[in-house]
């Protein structure tokens, strides 16, 4: 009775270099820490959006009058920004994107700018270096690189001027609304504490983000 051995498995292990390189070509766009960073931003634009005024108090006809004086006009804008806050922000966010969208140029070179600052910088392995035209670019080199072109972007084409543009608008927009309207109506015992500036809640938002992407950022560049 003969007896069939089978042959002897060998080992299949995969080269370390080539193991590498299968984790190193996953896109940033893939990466745990870039998911958090824009969910974090995501629940913060929610719960922001949550905090809104109804829109039909802010349009009340019959709570518009003119201003005794410039006291009492400053006095109106303090009192209905505090209240209003999220609601400004959202007519000034849709000012300046009502701009941009009528200059497809400068919103092009805004995201440009923004996806350059994200894929290239922020989210970049730090073992891969940046290689453009058969050179290779350190992180100073590209961080440096990315700086002079936002300040480029920002302060020597029409992009600069359009975004002050549509800010200057939006704050008017803002201030006038908030001279004519009458602010008696409203709720304000809440609302009056030490932080509410027009960009609290903005800076709140901002805050927020920065703490939870610092460790995000960190892990990215790991």
């Amino acid at each position: 009775m003969s007896s069939t051995t089978s042959p002897p498995v060998l080992p299949i292990s995969v080269p370390e270099s080539q193991s590498q390189s299968q984790s190193q070509s996953q896109p940033p766009i893939a990466t745990p820490a870039f998911r958090s960073f824009i969910t974090h931003i995501s629940d913060s634009v929610r719960h922001g959006i949550s905090q809104r005024r109804p829109w039909s108090e802010l349009a009340d006809r019959s709570a518009f009058s003119k201003p005794e004086s410039f006291s009492d006009a400053t006095l109106r804008v303090r009192k209905n920004y505090s209240y209003f806050r999220v609601n400004y922000l959202s007519v000034i966010a849709v000012i300046l994107a009502f701009s941009l969208v009528s200059h497809p140029f400068s919103l092009l070179v805004l995201l440009g700018l923004l996806s350059a600052w994200l894929f290239l910088y922020l989210f970049r392995p730090s073992d891969q270096p940046l290689v453009l035209f058969g050179r290779a670019f350190s992180d100073k080199e590209t961080l440096g690189i990315l700086t002079v072109s936002s300040l480029f972007v920002v302060f020597l084409t029409t992009v600069g001027s359009l975004l002050i543009s549509a800010l200057l608008v939006g704050v008017a927009v803002v201030c006038a609304h908030g001279a004519f309207r009458v602010p008696e109506d409203l709720f304000l015992d809440e609302q009056e504490n030490p932080a509410t500036g027009f960009l609290s809640f903005l800076g709140g938002a901002a805050s927020n983000a920065a703490v939870a992407a610092a460790p995000v950022v960190a892990a990215a560049r790991v």
